[in-house]
């Protein structure tokens, strides 16, 4: 569900930007009132550098000549909490949108709250944690998952209508264009469960206490290695962006498939001056545009798709952990000047 600028006006999108905003602030001051423990910090970088490697695999929606790709924010957040969740998928999507061009800049604020803010902040505390008060399981892992995932992407796929419907693209009527939307975002949510309930089964069979932690906000008790579960979480994101990444399917996402189905066209076309400034800082950001290289290479040793996968999980990585980092070592510097 990557918006596109054209989706939007600008007043909207400019509106989401603030409403995001406000979400992530309020994420940085509750992980500063609850502190992110430093076992946390490598979870939360590994995490959501295997999401940006996962969002590149677009998978066939069959019948539909449509596709989709995992969401990652009721991964992030059952791996993290909802708060430190909120912050890595919102480095993924500014990564995504600044250095590959995918989703526009004017819309990196509904993108954020969309995909980030929905799951994160209110579809993970108010539905997957009490599904998994009673004890957790595969089965319960899995369950959760899916009907969690499922929620989040039909409120996801029902924003994007009403932020097209306020921005008034009246090419995309409100009637037609939530009939394709909502089904399509159905079966994309039904897979991207059931690979979020495999994932979290996974972690939870060797490490359970990473789950716990992130449910009860306490920290992964000291003692306990994360070295296993984090070298597999590396390996699994290296093998899905250089090598999986590459099997993605060609179809439309299910964004642009409703889009085409509504329009006869999977992008719409926006002009102005906030349009065409939010064009010309992405062309100049943008070295990897769509996930390729720039300019053909024949010398080149691998694929642009796999190139783009680890230098995009590697920056996600990267970004995730300082962002971590400099909210814990805040975090420590105010409890120290409180004791002072």
């Amino acid at each position: 569900m990557h918006m596109s600028d054209a989706l939007l006006s600008p007043s909207v999108a400019f509106a989401m930007c603030a409403a995001s905003g406000a979400a992530i602030a309020w994420s940085v001051a509750k992980i500063k009132k609850e502190e992110l423990s430093e076992k946390k910090l490598p979870i939360m970088a590994v995490a959501g550098a295997f999401v940006f490697a996962a969002q590149m695999i677009n998978f066939t929606i069959p019948a539909t000549g449509s596709s989709g790709h995992i969401g990652g924010g009721i991964l992030l957040a059952a791996l993290l909490g909802g708060a430190p969740a909120l912050l890595s998928i919102s480095a993924v999507l500014v990564i995504q949108c600044l250095f590959f061009a995918d989703g526009g800049l004017l819309a990196l604020g509904s993108n954020i709250f969309n995909m980030g803010v929905i799951p994160c902040l209110f579809v993970y505390p108010l539905l997957f944690k009490p599904l998994m008060k009673r004890g957790v399981s595969s089965g319960r892992l899995t369950l959760a998952s899916v009907v969690s995932v499922v929620i989040a992407l039909q409120l996801g796929a029902f924003a994007v209508v009403l932020e097209t419907l306020t921005s008034g693209i009246t090419a995309l009527p409100f009637s037609s264009f939530v009939l394709l939307m909502q089904p399509i975002h159905l079966a994309i949510g039904l897979v991207e469960g059931l690979v979020t309930g495999a994932v979290l089964s996974f972690v939870w069979k060797m490490r359970p206490e990473i789950l716990e932690s992130a449910e009860s906000g306490a920290d992964i008790p000291a003692g306990v290695s994360m070295k296993k579960v984090l070298a597999a979480l590396a390996a699994l994101t290296l093998v899905t962006g250089a090598v999986l990444s590459g099997f993605a399917s060609s179809y439309p996402d299910g964004l642009e498939w409703s889009v085409m189905g509504v329009t006869g066209s999977d992008e719409l076309e926006a002009s102005g001056p906030a349009f065409e400034s939010a064009a010309e800082i992405q062309e100049k950001t943008a070295f990897m545009p769509d996930y390729d290289y720039a300019a053909p290479s024949e010398t080149a040793p691998i694929s642009g798709t796999a190139a783009a996968g680890i230098i995009g999980s590697l920056m996600t990585f990267a970004a995730a952990a300082l962002i971590g980092t400099a909210i814990s070592k805040s975090k420590k510097h105010k409890d120290a000047a409180a004791k002072a």
